[in-house]
């Protein structure tokens, strides 16, 4: 079951950009799986579960989204979906085909709520809380700067996904 070993990677890759980001806890974790990654989404959960007591992690909502495999016929260019099994061309039946979507598996994104200081007093207070807003006008984690980044890739060891 390679869902754990994966679990753990996300795990890890959201608590070190948190910590960066200055978070006290992460309150949600959106993941983009491929079918063809062959990743059963209840072991997943179920390592999240296991794994993310804790950590930053721990009550945070984990919400995954398939990608359906599409691939692109080495013959005639044909570009169309299919399932995990028949991958021919619709178009000329060609087995030679490149599967160009489908076995991702990255982070999309996380949500965080950082610690910020109130005035010179060094209180401090979770983001969701009465304060003042943050004086250097950047948009929280999730919320524009980051969106912009290359997403997290996930390595289980077959190679990148």
């Amino acid at each position: 079951m390679h869902e754990f070993s994966l679990m753990q990677s996300v795990l890890d890759t959201v608590e070190t950009s948190a910590r960066k980001a200055g978070a006290v806890r992460v309150t949600a974790i959106r993941l983009t799986i491929g079918e063809m990654a062959e990743v059963v989404f209840d072991a997943m959960e179920f390592a999240f579960e296991a794994l993310s007591p804790e950590t930053l992690s721990e009550g945070a909502e984990l919400s995954m989204r398939s990608v359906i495999p599409r691939s692109r016929c080495c013959v005639c260019g044909e570009e169309f979906t299919h399932d995990r099994y028949h991958w021919a061309c619709p178009s000329c039946d060609s087995l030679a085909t490149e599967l160009i979507a489908g076995r991702e598996l990255f982070i999309d994104s996380i949500e965080i709520e950082e610690s910020v200081s109130i005035g010179d007093s060094g209180l401090t207070s979770d983001s969701g809380s009465a304060g003042e807003p943050d004086s250097t006008n950047e948009p929280p984690v999730g919320q524009g700067a980051d969106t912009q980044e290359e997403p997290d890739v996930i390595d289980d060891g077959r190679g990148a996904l």
